[in-house]
């Protein structure tokens, strides 16, 4: 089921979509349909069903959401969970509505069980009680899987769903308040840097243990997922439980990735842990047997990951000052 025709890339500015851009105009076989945010809001039913009827995609990749660190999720939990779940209304719906019968949705690992059982597997989905922090994107997440599925049992078209971890790479979000561990760890190690800083205090103990994806596998994963043919993917998944976990399916210590940034950053200094600071959850691995099974494995080491991550940061440094200072 080669991807061929217009590909709707949407959320083609963010970390994900960038990478998929990227790795879609390099095979060079289908043309690529973006729009930024001025030029189409999600969030606006009207303004996607016009979208939409003039277009005529044959095949939608979402990988439009809004995302952030734990205190911007427990800050502003109204604004995740309203805002997800109208993207993906309005996306999947009026893809439907226009005839594409190809669909991938991106969604995030933070829709199992706070308490789910190591490696999480993708039969783990509503089995207990999420993260508080972060249920309500959580919870809009879950609901593109099954809206996802509902379109596929009652409309017989083909939309999949692929669950990645935790992800980096460039474009990523290095906002200091808002963005997640890596970003926020790599900014912190380059600041002390150049600031000749003589430690860089981590929180927690450094015991926790967290899965990476280097983005560019998440975009390659995506792709291979999306070509799978349907009886292949229907024999790995089920009408109800369609969605596929994309990871590593191997785990750092915080201590160990904050020790690799310091080597791939520069910083000579100590690092030192604040165990007066919470750990949060122990550990957090996803099960890709499903996804390997079906032939696909990530090949970026994280610490060539990091490198070409720090890479893009120093290229992009000013810029990414000029946001944070907003």
């Amino acid at each position: 089921m080669k991807i061929s025709g217009k590909v709707y890339v949407a959320g083609h500015r963010g970390m994900v979509g960038s990478a998929l851009v990227r790795q879609l105009q390099a095979r060079g076989d289908c043309e690529v349909i973006a729009r930024a945010h001025r030029e189409l809001d999600l969030t606006d039913q009207v303004a996607v069903a016009g979208f939409m009827q003039k277009e005529k995609p044959d095949v939608v990749i979402l990988a439009a959401a809004k995302v952030g660190g734990i205190w911007a999720n427990n800050t502003y939990p109204a604004d995740f969970i309203y805002e997800n779940l109208v993207i993906e209304a309005n996306v999947i719906h009026q893809a439907y509505r226009n005839g594409v019968k190809r669909l991938l949705f991106l969604g995030s690992s933070c829709i199992y069980p706070k308490f789910a059982e190591q490696p999480m597997r993708e039969e783990a989905l509503l089995t207990g009680v999420l993260e508080a922090t972060n249920e309500p994107y959580a919870v809009a997440k879950i609901a593109g899987i099954k809206l996802c599925e509902s379109y596929n049992r009652q409309y017989g078209v083909d939309y999949r769903s692929v669950m990645p971890t935790n992800l980096y790479g460039p474009h990523d979000n290095f906002h200091p308040e808002n963005s997640h561990v890596i970003p926020a760890m790599m900014r912190r190690f380059h600041e002390a840097k150049l600031n000749n800083a003589p430690e860089v205090v981590v929180w927690g103990s450094g015991r926790p243990m967290r899965e990476f994806l280097h983005v560019d596998d998440m975009a390659a994963a995506s792709l291979f997922v999306l070509e799978l043919d349907a009886a292949a993917y229907r024999a790995n998944t089920a009408p109800m439980l369609s969605h596929i976990n994309v990871g590593t399916g191997k785990d750092v210590t915080i201590r160990e990735l904050a020790e690799t940034m310091a080597k791939v950053v520069g910083f000579q200094g100590q690092i030192r842990f604040d165990t007066t600071k919470p750990d949060g959850t122990p550990r957090k691995l996803m099960d890709v047997s499903r996804l390997a099974g079906m032939g696909w494995r990530a090949s970026i080491e994280l610490e060539p990951g990091l490198q070409d991550t720090y890479a893009w940061f120093l290229a992009h440094e000013g810029e990414l000052r000029g946001k944070a200072s907003h």
